[in-house]
């Protein structure tokens, strides 16, 4: 064998192998940024990723469900460079896994817990201690998040057992996998009442609000980001970084959130 022949199959070989060093990172430039987020951040996130790719040429994919969903499919393995809680504990649950970079998360937003009803349903009830509410739901449901794990339920929890009527419409309760599709059953009218938050019910125009809960009837509804530990997208932490931008906050706000202060 000659020295020039050894001489080119190692430098032959030396160029597959640097292409194949470089080839993921080529990769990751090519595909969107993906995000998992509670569903309650859908009609807002979808606007700031338009305006980013406008602005950038990059782009941001999904994937909506429950918080909870979200942090269980991560455990198991599922790829995100972002992860969105509807709510502390989902994030911290993901933390103590050591899913998440810690030095990435932030509490970005707030949101409000509300009670609705379809548009068409006359009604006068009041959110107080001890209110009516289960006299009102009747035979048909309350809608909300499923309590055992779904933020909004739990959220829904803490408010009803604050205000003395839990026990009272516990059997009534019709426990969605998000707060999109406890905000549908209303909607649809397969539920008399629900319990959501303000920007899901915001861009449904099938429901209105009957009244918003008290602040301190249950823990504030925080939404805290961060770049999950496994994500080597090259454009992560530039998106987590916009979404505090002036153009992200003009929708956030649009849509009924409240920017959290540093």
């Amino acid at each position: 064998m000659s020295r020039l022949f050894v001489r080119r199959a190692v430098l032959g070989l030396a160029a597959v192998l640097a292409f194949a060093a470089i080839r993921p990172a080529a990769a990751q430039e090519g595909r969107p940024v993906l995000v998992f987020a509670a569903a309650s951040l859908q009609t807002a996130l979808n606007a700031i990723a338009a305006e980013w790719q406008k602005e950038t040429g990059k782009r941001v994919a999904f994937s909506y469900a429950a918080s909870s969903a979200l942090a269980r499919q991560m455990e198991q393995g599922a790829p995100a460079d972002m992860f969105a809680s509807a709510d502390l504990e989902w994030m911290n649950w993901v933390a103590e896994r050591n899913l998440i970079r810690p030095a990435t998360r932030e509490t970005l937003l707030a949101n409000r817990l509300v009670l609705i009803a379809p548009t068409e349903l006359a009604t006068s009830l009041r959110i107080v201690p001890g209110f009516a509410l289960a006299e009102a739901i009747g035979e048909s449901r309350l809608a909300t998040g499923d309590p055992r794990a779904v933020p909004v339920g739990r959220y829904a929890q803490a408010a009803l057992t604050h205000l003395g009527v839990w026990d009272q419409v516990r059997p009534r309760i019709a426990g969605a996998d998000n707060v999109r599709a406890a905000l549908a059953l209303v909607a649809r009218g397969e539920a008399r009442y629900g319990i959501v938050y303000a920007t899901d019910a915001k861009t449904e125009p099938r429901v209105k609000v009957v009244d918003t809960f008290p602040a301190d009837s249950h823990p504030p509804v925080l939404y805290p980001f961060a770049l999950t530990a496994g994500s080597t997208h090259p454009d992560a932490a530039a998106f987590l970084a916009y979404l505090r931008s002036p153009a992200a906050v003009r929708i956030f706000e649009a849509e009924g959130f409240s920017m959290v202060a540093r």
